[in-house]
């Protein structure tokens, strides 16, 4: 196996590992480590606030990922 195939090999597996099945979870994770970063760097928020303010922004991320799948199904 040659160095080039054991790469792809190797992106291969951890973009399934970190994105999985549903990219709109994995891209709402990026987001909100983002705004933590940018809150964190401007000291706008302590450690324990800014830990709930990421947490509950990373609940609505998920819960909008959920939305966002059940209305493109629809009912059956």
């Amino acid at each position: 196996m040659n160095i080039a195939a054991l790469a792809r090999t190797f992106a291969r597996f951890w973009y399934a590992f970190l994105v999985g099945d549903d990219w709109k979870i994995a891209a709402s994770v990026v987001a909100v480590l983002l705004i933590g970063l940018a809150l964190l760097l401007a000291g706008a928020a302590s450690g324990g606030a800014l830990a709930a303010l990421l947490g509950v922004l990373l609940m609505a991320g998920f819960a909008g990922a959920l939305l966002l799948d059940v209305r493109r199904r629809g009912p059956h």
